[in-house]
């Protein structure tokens, strides 16, 4: 080895990260090899919790297999159980009324708000601001007490059903979330002056982490990831289900590639969901919530089926 490759060598050292630690915010360890500051390698090691939906999906019906969706991520319960109940319908040809699919709709933008809430608060802790996450938290709450009144609980839900959702929505609940958009809107603008414009913040993100839109579509990053990288894809817009051609928004995409991209999306995306929501709860139907149809046992044509969603942290 040359003195030049040794001299390489010794600068740089292995750091561990978790698989217990508050920075990763799950069971996973990252083995890092550090040059000063500079993360110049990183091994991700998985497999420290596995709780074995796909044996259970096994030897349950697919009505039994509910409760599992709400599990997969806390913080997007509602996508999975959108991408579920989607399957299945199609697999079955079970058409579902107007109404419940705006109801779909405006209750996976809520929930879409409290995961990048959530994301947001935790993501300026770990790079040293406290202040944000109350101010994240106070406004992930009101979301997280509307979608309560209307499905019973807070994160893990079993709200959707095939063919509709369980329990429609009430003046009560319509007239509670626009009023949180009237409260939360102001807020994104604040967040900006306060906090991405912050020098502190624009030093810790910008050029780093970077991920080409190549290595996007070799590893399979999607959702923000994907579009912070220059690619414009978003399951609601390229690929539309439900009741989302109905509706108008735009998808925030970013060319920088780097962290401060990947923020700018998640941050861009919650305005996004409010003009979501705005517009289908102005274009929410009056009818039922469950298809007058539905089979008591399910037993869809032979084949494979595929249904995506959005959710938000990807496809």
């Amino acid at each position: 080895m040359s003195v030049l490759a040794k001299s390489q060598l010794q600068e740089t050292f292995e750091l561990n990260i978790g698989p217990q630690h508050p920075a990763t915010h799950g069971v996973l360890r990252i083995k890092v090899t550090m040059d000063g500051e500079y993360v110049v390698k990183a091994e991700p090691v998985l497999g420290y919790i596995h709780r074995m939906h796909e044996k259970m999906g096994e030897n349950r019906t697919w009505a039994k297999f509910w409760p599992n969706l709400g599990r997969l991520d806390y913080l997007s319960a509602l996508a999975y159980n959108h991408g579920y109940a989607g399957l299945v319908e199609r697999a079955n040809g079970i058409e579902v009324p107007e109404r419940a699919e705006y109801i779909r709709v405006i209750t996976v933008e809520l929930n879409r708000i409290q995961s990048h809430l959530l994301w947001f608060g935790a993501y300026i802790l770990d790079l040293g601001g406290f202040t944000p996450l109350m101010y994240a938290f106070d406004e992930r709450e009101q979301i997280l007490d509307l979608l309560e009144s209307v499905t019973g609980s807070r994160l893990t839900y079993c709200y959707f059903r095939f063919g509709g959702v369980y329990n429609d929505i009430d003046d009560d609940f319509i007239a509670g979330t626009r009023t949180f958009i009237k409260r939360f809107r102001p807020q994104l603008p604040m967040y900006d002056d306060l906090v991405t414009n912050n020098v502190i913040l624009m030093n810790r993100l910008i050029d780093i982490g970077p991920i080409s839109a190549e290595m996007c579509r070799k590893y399979g990053a999607t959702g923000p990831v994907l579009r912070g990288s220059g690619v414009n894809f978003d399951v609601r817009k390229n690929e539309p289900y439900g009741v989302y051609p109905e509706l108008n928004f735009d998808v925030p995409v970013y060319h920088e590639c780097d962290s401060m991209a990947r923020y700018k999306v998640r941050m861009d995306e919650m305005e996004q969901s409010l003009r979501i929501i705005e517009q289908a709860l102005d274009k929410l139907p009056d009818g039922p919530v469950m298809a007058a149809k539905v089979p008591k046992t399910l037993k869809s044509a032979k084949g494979d089926y595929v249904f995506a969603v959005e959710a938000a942290r990807g496809t």
